[in-house]
């Protein structure tokens, strides 16, 4: 939910909307903290010490705490693995700047759409089952959905429905800003979208939209028979063996996670966003992981684990996006050779990509959501580290998040 949004382009000939049935400068107590490994932490342990060698390890943590400073990040926690190389693991940065407590390695966060991983993982799932069809009109499921006729479970999950992206209603805007502690039900959220037209017709063109992946997520409600968060768990997260990711049902957050700093704020003034609700976000944005967690997850989705070789092909199948470097498939994005998916919503941004040709993994975990110079912090780190370690796979990643 970011007030410069990707550009709606708009078509010739357009759905009318209908109503969907019921179905800056960080306070100056951010100091600069040393970098930090936990090795108590499962993270820590899954990088033992030597890492990537005394240089490159040097080169990294200079890096690293020059973008952090140069971006105003209070912290970050990178997490690197280059098989046959080695691997890198450290938290820099505070992860409150009220007591200047350090960025904790095994932080829990917030992972905003990187969530649309999951979802269309247990959309994918439902595909190889037999129940659904990726070619099947939402409005076999779904009532209410403008053009859902005509518009595919496949153009959802790869962002080309031509739906209004609730999250760009100024009204939406004003209700979330000015109570962001609110619960949001999916049906509430859509309604913002669909009282617009269609922005263009399914297929044409790609344009980033929550509103694809609420409606896969009540897709994947009815057809998997229970609610998302039980199906997802089931399904998706205890195969790949994730013990540390959830979708909340609340405002709930595992400790320990640090605090989120945002300027998503009525006034735009810095906000600490640790607390607030994410539920507007829910199946696009609103899950919670830890790097350990993550780095496994990289490989699942990028490898296909829980699907078919034939489903995950089709998850695989990349689109142009109109971004240098970076096409998008299902639920998922491709960089340069990285796989995978960032994610960002008030307080928080994460990268969690892998790297086929080098079997490489990067996980990224940030405490602030503001842009430095017009971008997103995450993928000013990301582009950082991996000019260093791939320079023939230097991360782009500019689809803005949400």
């Amino acid at each position: 939910m970011r007030r410069t949004s990707l550009s709606r382009l708009l078509a010739a000939s357009l759905c009318v909307a209908s109503v969907l049935a019921p179905v800056t400068v960080l306070p100056a107590t951010v100091h600069a903290a040393s970098a930090t490994v936990h090795a108590a932490s499962a993270a820590g342990r899954d990088c033992p010490q030597g890492g990537l060698g005394p240089e490159l390890t040097a080169r990294l943590d200079s890096t690293i705490e020059d973008v952090r400073q140069q971006a105003g990040i209070p912290g970050v926690v990178v997490g690197l693995w280059m098989p046959g190389k080695g691997c890198y693991v450290r938290a820099t940065g505070v992860g409150d700047t009220a007591t200047n407590a350090p960025m904790p390695v095994d932080t829990y966060l917030r992972i905003g759409s990187e969530t649309k991983t999951f979802t269309v993982t247990a959309l994918l799932e439902l595909v190889d089952d037999g129940l659904v069809g990726l070619d099947d009109p939402v409005s076999a499921y779904l009532d209410g959905v403008p053009c859902g006729d005509r518009i595919s479970l496949r153009q959802l999950a790869e962002m080309r429905s031509g739906l209004f992206p609730y999250t760009s209603d100024p009204d939406f805007i004003h209700d979330l800003e000015a109570d962001p502690h609110r619960s949001f039900t999916p049906q509430e959220v859509l309604a913002y979208g669909f009282r617009h037209d269609n922005t263009a017709g399914p297929g044409e063109v790609f344009e980033y939209s929550n509103t694809n992946l609420v409606l896969l997520g009540l897709v994947v409600e009815k057809v998997g028979g229970r609610r998302l968060d039980e199906f997802i768990r089931d399904r998706v997260l205890r195969p790949a063996h994730l013990r540390h990711t959830l979708l909340p049902t609340g405002a709930e957050f595992p400790e320990p996670h640090a605090h989120g700093y945002t300027v998503e704020t009525l006034s735009g003034a810095v906000a600490d966003a640790t607390d607030w609700n994410p539920s507007w976000a829910w199946a696009a944005g609103a899950m919670i992981s830890n790097l350990h967690d993550l780095r496994r997850w990289a490989e699942v989705v990028a490898t296909g684990r829980l699907l078919s070789p034939r489903t995950q092909a089709e998850r695989l199948r990349t689109l142009p996006t109109g971004f240098p470097g970076t096409s998008y498939g299902l639920g998922i994005l491709e960089t340069n050779g990285w796989i995978g998916h960032n994610g960002s919503l008030p307080g928080y941004e994460t990268v969690t990509v892998y790297l086929p040709s080098q079997q490489a993994t990067l996980v990224l975990l940030l405490n602030t959501d503001i842009l430095h110079e017009g971008q997103e912090p995450s993928t000013l780190v990301a582009r950082a580290v991996t000019a260093l370690v791939t320079p023939d796979n230097v991360y782009a990643g500019a689809i803005p998040p949400r």
